[in-house]
Formats: C-alpha cells, sequence, structure tokens
C-alpha cells in the first residue's frame, strides 16, 4: 500500500498499459480515475471487484474542456489529484510509411493527442497539486526516441517531445514540489498490439532479439517503474527519462 489514500488520474486507461497503470495504482492503495475515449467501465468493474475506490469518465486529452471535466469530476469526487499519469496515446493505429507520404492531418492528429494531450493534462491539474504541495507527474514516452525507429516519424517525434517537455516543465514546478518524470517503454505486448496484424511475428522476433533480455516485453514489466515514480520512494527525483525495454536502448 506504497500509495494508500493518494488520488491518481490514468489517461488512456481502458485498455492496454493504460489499465495494467490504473489497477496496479489501486492495488497500492490509491483512489484512481480512470479517463479515455473508449468505456472504461470494465476496468472500473474490474477494480471495485478487487475492492478499490475508482471512477470512470470519458476525456479526450487533445480537447481543453474535456480535459477540464474530467479534472473537475475528478475532485468532486475524491478531493485532490496527487498523481498524473499520461498514457493515452496513438501507437497500434500509426500508420507506417515515409515521412514524405505523411499528411499533415494525420501529423496534427498524432501531435495533438500525443503530445498536446500531456500538456492539456499537466496545465489542468498543476493548482491542486500546487495547493496541495506536492504532485507526481508520469508522462509516458518511449523508446523509439533513442533507437530512431523508420516510418514512424510522428510517432517518434511526438514521443521526442514528451521527454523534452517532462525535462522543461520538471524545471518549472521543481519549487512547487511537483516530480515531473517520464517512462520510456520498449515494444510491449499490449491488447491493441497483439490484436494488430502489422505487428507480425517477424517484428516481434526482431524486438525481442535486440534486447538484452530474450523475451517478449509485457504491460507488468513497467509497472515498478511506475509505482516508484507515483510514489514517496522517489521524492529527489525529477526530469528523469527511465527507459524500461529489457536493455534494448542503453542510454
Amino acid at each position: 500500500m506504497r500509495l494508500k489514500d493518494k488520488v491518481a488520474i490514468v489517461t488512456g486507461g481502458a485498455r492496454g498499459l493504460g489499465k495494467a497503470y490504473a489497477m496496479r495504482l489501486s492495488e497500492e492503495g490509491a483512489r484512481v480515475a480512470v479517463t479515455d475515449i473508449l468505456d472504461p467501465s470494465q476496468v472500473k468493474a474490474e477494480i471495485e471487484g478487487r475492492g478499490g475506490e475508482v471512477i470512470a469518465l470519458y476525456a479526450d486529452v487533445s480537447d481543453e474542456k474535456s480535459v477540464a471535466e474530467a479534472v473537475r469530476k475528478t475532485l468532486e469526487r475524491f478531493g485532490r489529484i496527487d498523481i498524473l499519469v499520461n498514457n493515452a496515446g496513438i501507437f497500434a493505429d500509426v500508420n507506417i510509411k515515409p515521412f514524405h507520404e505523411i499528411p499533415l492531418a494525420e501529423w496534427d492528429k498524432i501531435i495533438r493527442v500525443n503530445l498536446t494531450g500531456i500538456f492539456l493534462c499537466c496545465k489542468a491539474v498543476y493548482p491542486q497539486m500546487k495547493k496541495h504541495g506536492k504532485g507526481k507527474i508520469i508522462n509516458v514516452s518511449s523508446s523509439v526516441f533513442y533507437s530512431g525507429v523508420p516510418y514512424f516519424l510522428h510517432y517518434a517525434t511526438s514521443k521526442g517531445a514528451i521527454i523534452a517537455l517532462t525535462r522543461a516543465l520538471a524545471r518549472e514546478v521543481g519549487d512547487d514540489n511537483i516530480s515531473v518524470n517520464s517512462i520510456a517503454p520498449g515494444f510491449t505486448m499490449s491488447e491493441a498490439v497483439e490484436r494488430n496484424p502489422k505487428f507480425t511475428e517477424q517484428a516481434r522476433e526482431i524486438a525481442v532479439a535486440s534486447r538484452c533480455f530474450k523475451r517478449a516485453q509485457r504491460p507488468e514489466d513497467l509497472l515498478g517503474t511506475l509505482v516508484l515514480l507515483a510514489s514517496d520512494e522517489s521524492d529527489f527525483i525529477t526530469g528523469q527519462t527511465i527507459v524500461v525495454d529489457g536493455g534494448m536502448v542503453l542510454n
């Protein structure tokens, strides 16, 4: 119960990594607001079935009013916000193609969700974290920032910019005792990846072969790092990006 009585918002929490994050935070004692553009009611039911306290909220992170409303409802229910996990993003649905074939609308959509969404969520929770004199912001980036995977320029750019945002924001809110860190997962076998035919068996084998640990990465591989960054144990850590990819990227 390392997060007992804490309140956490997890964006993109209806499935995959977001679901795993929300459930683990609840297991550690946090009260959780699960937000998504998909229906998060199943996650809510699972957490409640394990005795956790949770609310499920619709929120489009690319829409400022939608984000503000989700924050308002979280405060209405729980009275505070201690942890923000900025997980929502577009990955499995990204179209793989040369950069010069990426339509502007597709570029704008990915930047809007993956990057601007984090900016809007941080902006929305900041007043409450400042008021309480402490906060934990955890941004989900990707190891593609370090490896430079081709044909994912829009995605890789958005994830690299998250690391820049993490560092700059940590400088701004340090005086408010708010920690801002990032997790950079490797190629993880989430629900969306498992179901997507473009992530072929060959692609999965290549990912495994590139790691120090020769196995597939699962959502649970990220949970220890998440809890560390959300807990009081990381109170003197900020502006950092922790790569969790089994040793593919050694930075």
